[in-house]
């Protein structure tokens, strides 16, 4: 089953390459990233409650982590 997963993930990540590998669509989609991340950080500053405060807190790292994709489609660690 862990090779089957392997294998599902590698056809994704290969299937991600020509969007990770233009320059103007990934500028893009970081753009888009930057602003959910902004909507997230309002969130945050207006929250009352820990539940949404950590629901916004794991959205912005998840988000975040979407901004290395291309270095993870690419095979760079970091």
């Amino acid at each position: 089953m862990d090779n089957n997963h392997h294998n599902n993930k590698q056809q994704i990540i290969s299937q991600l390459k020509p969007m990770v590998n233009n320059l103007q669509i990934l500028n893009s989609f970081n753009n888009y990233i930057d602003l959910l991340v902004e909507q997230q950080h309002k969130i945050l500053e207006q929250a009352d409650n820990n539940v949404i405060m950590h629901r916004s807190q794991g959205a912005v790292a998840i988000l975040k982590r979407l901004k290395l994709l291309r270095d993870e489609v690419n095979g760079e660690k970091k």
